[in-house]
């Protein structure tokens, strides 16, 4: 699906076609019949495009007969949540300039790019390129921050199930949180060579520009948190599998070790039982409450091995 924005009036407005400093945005359900098109009116590289539209595609920036092309990878939910999906992946963004205006492409729904449809954003126009590039950066580092408190936040609740849990469902719901871990530290590393490698070459021709520059430098050193924190969550969450996965160990060798005990504090009355069961002469045969002295026997014995086991702190 194919859109046009312009500023218009001081609102980001739905236009009909391409006009001169407008964004165009490309979501999914995606055309190429209609990509195609719109590369060869435009003069820009298909490739672009498709680049733009590969999940395994790293953030990267290039340029060709005049169109830049910045790949940013951003966080998103993933819709896919089975036990065995990482909650939370990152895809690409493909960010294209060109004279007469800006592109932006993913196979996915962005919450990123929806932020700035939905909202009607004091200072924001397409019209100013570097403007609008860095309010992406900006607000991709923002939502990472978000899902990294998610991602916290669902690790103490798991972390509370998994004291008492002898089962391993929980330690894979926290498998599918370090997955999510994995995916965003190994991303904002990228995004911050990205974003260094454009501020050293001046990509985007913001070096003459105090407040961009300053503005990139601020988004540099979020990033860097967003990459610290990210980082302090993963070690955070191996060090409570690994405690956890003897936790739950533990708590299934003192679940045998009760049984194991029960078996035994049955067996007793049961070789009671087997004993006066055997067709010989025995002690009490003749006495007619034989039946009952036999049963007490039996529950003062099992009592006495109770009693032992306390002691032993076995039970």
């Amino acid at each position: 699906m194919i859109q046009y924005y312009k500023k218009i009036d001081g609102k980001l407005q739905e236009i009909g076609q391409i006009e001169k400093d407008c964004w165009i945005n490309i979501s999914p359900p995606l055309d190429n019949e209609a990509l195609e098109q719109l590369s060869n009116e435009l003069e820009i590289p298909f490739d672009f495009f498709q680049d733009s539209m590969d999940i395994d595609e790293q953030s990267r920036f290039e340029r060709e007969d005049g169109v830049d092309l910045i790949v940013l990878n951003a966080p998103i939910r993933n819709k896919d949540e089975s036990e065995h999906e990482a909650h939370y992946i990152t895809v690409p963004i493909g960010i294209i300039s060109i004279p007469d205006a800006i592109i932006t492409i993913s196979a996915y729904e962005s919450p990123i790019l929806n932020y700035f449809l939905n909202r009607n954003i004091k200072g924001f126009d397409p019209a100013n390129q570097h403007d609008f590039l860095l309010r992406i950066f900006d607000k991709t580092i923002y939502y990472f921050l978000v899902y990294l408190k998610r991602i916290n936040h669902q690790r103490n609740q798991y972390q509370k199930e998994l004291y008492h849990s002898s089962r391993n469902t929980e330690l894979a719901k926290m498998l599918n949180l370090q997955k999510s871990l994995v995916y965003f530290a190994t991303t904002l590393r990228d995004n911050d060579q990205l974003m260094m490698k454009i501020k050293r070459t001046d990509f985007i021709h913001i070096k003459d520009d105090e407040e961009a520059s300053d503005f990139l430098d601020d988004i540099l050193i979020d990033n860097k948190q967003a990459r610290e924190m990210a980082d302090v969550y993963t070690n955070i969450l191996n060090g409570t599998m690994d405690a956890f996965a003897s936790i739950i160990s533990n708590n299934l060798n003192i679940v045998m070790k009760n049984l194991t005990s029960v078996t035994i504090v049955l067996m007793v009355p049961t070789l009671v039982a087997s004993f006066y069961g055997m067709n010989v002469s025995l002690p009490f045969a003749q006495n007619p409450n034989a039946y009952l002295i036999t049963v007490a026997v039996s529950i003062v014995l099992a009592i006495i091995v109770v009693y032992i086991f306390r002691r032993s702190q076995i039970l």
